[in-house]
């Protein structure tokens, strides 16, 4: 390989299965049954496996696997200054299934140094060789503004920033301040996971949330493109940032439905990332035209391999979509990958570990067929 350099022509978006030892650590650890210690210990062990096993399978970027965490995205922000952990009286509600019920409450000025996230991304990192590279996954900032203004979370941030500018220019600091103790830590390749553009694609979770005739669909996604690059502002030399954007994956269930269409005017055109992630594992995901807002000189890495079910694919049909979406964008500039993790939070999605592995298999066939 000329570089390691995300994304790859066969890809995964990060998080994997947990295994049953970190399942039940976790669950000792919040019955104070072993200490924090003993819980890092069954973390690491774990994560050293799955790392192998991501090498024997032949993928190129290396993970933790998100086993540390509880949530895809809330982890990352309780490690933020000013944000604490809480609890709702419900969770997120997706298709058919209420997720738990873990958010954040603002306490004060938002800011990013000492995150834990760098410590996890060294322990990776000790593991890459010549042929692989260790990549650190985390929610946009864009995600963190708008968990600080879900439902009443709002309250407790105007509160602490009745300023929304003020607002969104820490949130970008914060996140700058981790990116760059990444990149000192040694960190080339950093992926934003990103549902906030996955949900404004379904016009009726807009409808349902946009109460206020005053706010338009227009000004919020530009709000959204500008925390983000906000956040990409000077970032250091040599670093990749990509990001993934799906809509929703929680035990194999999903939050909302929709093409692309409606963002690609923001995201795919003015986002200042490298490569995009995308679902398009069914119809809720639309068609590819979308993809003629990428810049060709950016990388897309197709999601058409479900993670939701351990049915696998049919090869021809993978390929044909490939084929499809090279109508948009340049073949050379494609990829393949699942179009989310297996488990973006620690509840996984409706599979086995053996099926888990059987599709990052698939993918990487269909790839190589693809591309050589």
């Amino acid at each position: 390989m000329t570089e390691l350099k995300s994304p790859f022509r066969y890809d995964y978006v990060g998080s994997f299965l947990r295994p049953s030892a970190v399942k039940e650590a976790r669950a000792k650890f919040a019955k104070n049954e072993i200490t924090k210690e003993q819980l890092t210990e069954v973390e690491n062990e774990e994560i050293k496996k799955l790392v192998e096993k991501q090498k024997a399978a032949g993928f190129h970027g290396l993970t933790d696997g998100e086993f540390r965490r509880s949530y895809w995205h809330l982890d990352f922000m309780w490690g933020f200054g000013g944000i604490e952990h809480v609890e709702l009286d419900h969770g997120y509600f997706f298709h058919g299934e209420e997720t738990t019920h873990g958010s954040i409450k603002l306490t004060g000025k938002i800011t990013g140094e000492n995150h834990p996230f760098v410590e996890h991304y060294k322990f990776v990192k000790q593991f890459e060789d010549e042929t692989t590279v260790a990549r650190q996954t985390f929610p946009a900032p864009a995600q963190l503004l708008a968990e600080l203004f879900r439902e009443d979370n709002g309250k407790d941030t105007v509160e602490v920033y009745p300023d929304e500018d003020k607002l969104i220019e820490d949130i970008a600091a914060a996140y700058r301040q981790v990116i760059k103790d990444l990149y000192d830590a040694g960190c080339r390749n950093i992926q934003f996971d990103d549902c906030t553009w996955g949900m404004f694609c379904d016009r009726k979770y807009w409808e349902a949330r946009q109460k206020d005739a005053s706010v338009t669909f227009e000004s919020e996604a530009e709000k959204y493109l500008r925390v983000n690059n906000l956040a990409l502002q000077n970032r250091p030399e040599g670093l990749t940032i990509t990001t993934h954007v799906c809509r929703g994956n929680y035990h194999s269930t999903w939050a909302s439905r929709g093409g692309y269409a409606p963002v690609a005017p923001y995201l795919f055109a003015k986002e200042n990332v490298d490569a995009f992630y995308l679902e398009f594992d069914d119809e809720r995901s639309g068609n590819f035209e979308p993809l003629k807002y990428v810049p060709e000189d950016k990388k897309v890495v197709l999601g058409l391999i479900t993670t939701k079910s351990p049915e696998l694919e049919d090869e021809e049909e993978v390929k044909n979509r490939i084929r499809e979406a090279a109508q948009y964008h340049p073949l050379d500039k494609l990829c393949l990958s699942p179009q989310c993790g297996f488990a973006s939070c620690e509840i996984g999605n409706k599979l086995t570990e053996e099926e888990q592995w059987a599709k990052l298999a698939l993918v990487k066939k269909i790839a190589e067929e693809v591309w050589g």
